[in-house]
């Protein structure tokens, strides 16, 4: 199934389905589709590097084969090298590391870029951002946390609006076009100042699905995006 990511305003909400209930994730995600989203956030556990377990490759493969949404997957697990063909031929169409799980970064990276996929690098709340200066020429886009990575419904760190402005000045001082995505604690009123700082991609997961009113609230996230294109 060929995933096209289009350019419409309302492609860079993303949302993370670590927060639904996945009893009801096939009505969900006609939910999602209904309301324009083309992106899915994926994310996968080892309980090593964080203290929790999700999403599998199996389970991965299933969602490919149900959806024509475009499938980010956030590995946050240790030897994320083990993992990137296992996802690859699961179907996912961006497989983003973190830069704290292996020493052999760059190997990742080229690993992932020799399968034909989209690249992403993560960093949590306390990796600094001088760590990726060197990867950010190879990489389709940089994911900031903006809560310590392994469960969702967490407090927003509004420090890393700072954080989010200076990957935005770094991308325009190397002339790169890498996407800036931000992941945690992101709702109606966290993800202005993460779009002032110039974030591109926000992934919401509690703030959509921890209630019933799943359409309404994604409509609330791109209201807010679709005010930035105009």
């Amino acid at each position: 199934m060929t995933k096209i990511q289009k350019k419409g305003k309302n492609n860079m909400i993303e949302p993370s389905l670590l927060s639904s209930n996945l009893m009801n994730v096939g009505q969900d995600l006609r939910i999602i589709e209904k309301c324009g989203i083309e992106r899915l956030h994926i994310d996968v556990m080892d309980g090593k590097f964080v203290p929790n377990l999700a999403f599998s490759p199996n389970f991965t493969a299933q969602l490919n084969k149900k959806t024509n949404l475009f499938l980010d997957c956030h590995l946050m697990t240790y030897r994320p090298e083990k993992w990137v063909d296992c996802f690859d031929e699961a179907g996912a169409n961006l497989i983003t590391v973190h830069v704290e799980s292996t020493p052999h970064i760059y190997k990742v990276i080229q690993q992932v870029k020799d399968l034909h996929k989209k690249v992403g690098i993560a960093l949590n709340p306390g990796t600094s951002l001088s760590s990726i200066k060197w990867l950010l020429s190879l990489v389709d886009q940089v994911l900031i946390m903006t809560v310590n990575p392994g469960f969702g419904g967490q407090n927003f760190i509004t420090e890393m609006v700072n954080k989010i402005l200076a990957l935005k000045q770094l991308r325009q001082e190397s002339g790169t076009d890498f996407q800036i995505e931000v992941d945690g604690g992101i709702t109606s009123e966290t993800i202005k100042p993460c779009m002032q700082a110039g974030a591109d991609v926000f992934v919401a997961g509690s703030f959509i699905f921890n209630n019933t009113k799943i359409e309404e609230k994604i409509k609330q996230l791109q209201q807010i995006d679709n005010l930035k294109e105009e």
